[in-house]
């Protein structure tokens, strides 16, 4: 396991450790896996209406690899570019131990720009869904891998009874396999390699065929460029995350128009 690998474990352990002395075990009692529709909101809506070039700018305070962003960004003004250049939607970061985020954070985040947002967090609890409802979170992040099919479809299922449209997060054809003879809103691909990190665009456009069909698909992480975009909507994406990209830029405006730009 290479020192990155073992840090995204020691994250999504560390999570779920520091939530279940407060709140006791994950379990989710008397949630169907079957039975609840799929949940429409502004969120998905924004991405319809965009689809082709629905870009879905991400605000985080940090990373392992980048430490704290604190100072060197303003997370509100951001968020407020984001909105007047074009962005579809929001992606806010709330882990708060090594992402330095928080959900106070998308609240502000989502009124200051007005936009749609999702709740990135390693959910491993199903208070994490309640906080994110909480915040004004239109649809939360949930990682396919970190989830058994049965898992899966009951935190799924949570998530649509609060409301909340759940972006299921695949990396490899493992992933995508649990997402078999099921319907879903939107389903994404990160592009990073949770192992080594490395991003492989050709790896996740690999994956688009066997993605559920209707589903919205977002292509998630390692897009820097235009011709980035133009390649990834090419080979059947529909929307695109983008974080790092826009936070380090010089002018994340601008950055963002070019990135659309290739669409």
């Amino acid at each position: 396991m290479s020192p990155l690998a073992a840090i995204l474990g020691q994250i999504v352990e560390n999570r779920r450790l520091k939530i279940e002395a407060d709140f006791g075990s994950g379990v989710l009692a008397g949630v169907p896996t079957e039975g609840l529709g799929l949940v429409e909101n502004g969120f998905l809506d924004s991405l319809r209406l965009h689809r082709g070039r629905s870009l879905i700018a991400e605000v985080k305070m940090g990373s392992p690899l980048m430490g704290s962003l604190q100072g060197r960004i303003d997370p509100l003004e951001q968020a407020r570019i984001y909105a007047q250049q074009g962005a579809a939607a929001l992606s806010v970061v709330v882990e708060p131990d090594f992402f330095f985020g928080s959900y106070e954070l998308l609240t502000e985040c989502r009124h200051q720009s007005g936009l749609p947002a999702i709740a990135k967090d390693f959910v491993v609890h199903p208070v994490q869904l309640d906080w994110a409802r909480q915040a004004g979170a239109d649809a939360v992040l949930l990682i396919a891998d970190l989830f058994s099919v049965t898992e899966l479809a009951t935190y799924v299922n949570y998530a649509r009874s609060l409301g909340l449209v759940p972006l299921i997060e695949t990396h490899n054809a493992a992933d995508v396999e649990k997402l078999s003879g099921s319907e879903w809103e939107i389903v994404g691909v990160n592009n990073r390699n949770l192992e080594t990190f490395e991003v492989d665009l050709d790896h996740s456009m690999a994956l688009v065929p066997s993605l559920p069909v209707g589903a919205l698909k977002v292509s998630e992480s390692g897009i820097a460029t235009a011709g980035d975009m133009g390649r990834l909507a090419t080979a059947g994406f529909d929307a695109f995350l983008v974080g790092e990209t826009l936070l380090l830029a010089d002018d994340p405006g601008a950055k963002l128009r070019e990135l659309l730009g290739g669409l």
